[in-house]
């Protein structure tokens, strides 16, 4: 739901993140932030890319700093490996982690690559023990961060992410083909915005009780943009791309794309 004419969920014009209130803070949410993902492109494809590790901590600085976040909440796949964290991807993480704001609180939900993160942090990361106590790994089925809903988006939500205003995730990587009257083509990163549709979650035991399968405003679902722009993903607007959620696009209703500079390309079947 939103206040007035002002979305919760408001995303920053130009970029893959938005801000949003969650108790008395204002917290700063991305996805798909994917470290270490140059090194698994050298070793998985072959494909050697020089590292952008520098570039990406040094934009999520910028913008802690520009919209003064108390809060990082990472929507999934923080890293890229699926279990431990290798050496160059430990290297990335643990520089971005000491780097982070002294006062600066992070939520971190589990992602299909983040499979061994909160071990590690627990463990084997090299970072300041004071800082440990200020980072949260929560299950990828998500959490309720007060009216914000999160997770990431490979398995169905928890149901009392569900219950919230907005549910926002990652996982799907949301782009579109955008194509000209002469043949070009380009591939834009976008937010997939809309509302929670009922029919995929009412057969599910686990929901029965959510107000907005008996008829109540169902939440508004935010599928936030790959902040790594290397990792590809869905084409929504093509209809031959399936998407990656168990829940979607079944589970959208009244489905709006945005580029990241705030243009409305309206609904993404029809791209």
């Amino acid at each position: 739901m939103d206040v007035g004419d002002r979305p919760l969920v408001e995303p920053i014009p130009g970029e893959p993140a938005a801000t949003a209130p969650i108790g008395g803070d204002l917290a700063l949410l991305i996805a798909d932030y994917h470290a270490g993902y140059e090194p698994a492109l050298r070793y998985e494809r072959g494909v050697d890319v020089p590292s952008r590790a520098t570039d990406r901590r040094e934009r999520l600085l910028a913008l802690l700093e520009r919209t003064g976040a108390d809060r990082l909440v990472v929507c999934g796949d923080l890293m890229h490996s699926i279990g431990d964290p290798g050496g160059t991807e430990r290297g990335e993480l643990e520089v971005l982690f000491d780097s982070l704001p002294a006062s600066l609180s992070v939520t971190v939900v589990k992602g299909n690559h983040d499979g061994g993160i909160g071990d590690w942090l627990a463990t084997e990361a090299d970072i300041p023990a004071e800082r440990l106590p200020e980072i949260d790994v929560v299950p990828g089925a998500g959490v309720a961060l007060d009216r914000i809903g999160v997770c990431h988006g490979h398995t169905w939500p928890a149901a009392d992410a569900l219950e919230c205003d907005v549910l926002c995730l990652g996982h799907e990587h949301p782009c579109v083909r955008l194509e000209d009257e002469v043949g070009g083509s380009r591939v834009e990163r976008v937010w997939l915005r809309g509302r929670a549709d009922p029919g995929p979650f009412r057969p599910r035991p686990e929901y029965e009780a959510l107000p907005w399968l008996a008829g109540e405003r169902p939440p508004r679902i935010v599928v936030l943009p790959a902040f790594n722009d290397l990792v590809g993903g869905t084409w929504v607007n093509l209809p031959e791309q399936s998407f990656l959620s168990p829940f979607l696009p079944a589970g959208l209703t009244e489905g709006e794309t945005y580029l990241l500079d705030g243009t409305r390309l309206g609904p993404y079947r029809s791209v």
